[in-house]
């Protein structure tokens, strides 16, 4: 009867491990988080734009392109990762690419794309995060496709890697 008890326990142990190890094993992917946005209109917006005078209006830059919209900062470390494959993707060109510049100190931003290229066609100011928090951002830096009618078909949560460069081409391409 002793014997009974004492497995019981053991049991209930070992599935609970196998569980636990199961889920460490899984090709689980973070950034993968679904959006509410995807496959609906871009969120209007206007700000101010970073690098000239101008106001930034979100209706006057999403049209008959497809697009990319960055949202980045300096002190952020995976955005300055990321740098060179958003300029790989600007140099293809047939892609718009939108920066904007999350929670930054202005002169920084501009020093910071002088120091390390401006991929961007227009840079837009989020000064208060309340763009990114109209776009779903929880974290940056934080990545989107939106096709030519100003629809959102794509989100990518982290740095742009090399294998995320490669399927923005595969989606982009797709788009067109």
């Amino acid at each position: 009867m002793n014997k009974k008890l004492l497995i019981l326990p053991a049991i209930i142990f070992s599935s609970i491990l196998l569980v636990f190890f199961y889920l460490l094993i899984i090709d689980r992917d973070p950034s993968g988080v679904p959006s509410a946005l995807i496959n609906k209109k871009i969120p209007k917006f206007e700000t101010k734009s970073l690098l000239t005078e101008e106001t930034f209006i979100s209706s006057d830059l999403f049209n008959n392109e497809i697009t990319l919209v960055n949202f980045f900062a300096t002190w952020c470390k995976p955005c300055r990762d990321e740098h060179d494959n958003i300029k790989k993707l600007s140099n293809e060109g047939g892609l718009k690419i939108i920066g904007i510049n999350y929670k930054d100190n202005n002169e920084k931003a501009i020093k910071w794309l002088k120091e390390l290229g401006n991929p961007y066609t227009s840079v837009g100011i989020d000064k208060n995060g309340s763009i990114a928090i109209d776009w779903g951002v929880y974290g940056i830096p934080e990545t989107f496709v939106v096709d030519s009618s100003g629809v959102i078909k794509y989100r990518h949560v982290g740095p742009i890697t090399n294998k995320i460069y490669n399927k923005i081409n595969m989606i982009v391409s797709a788009i067109k």
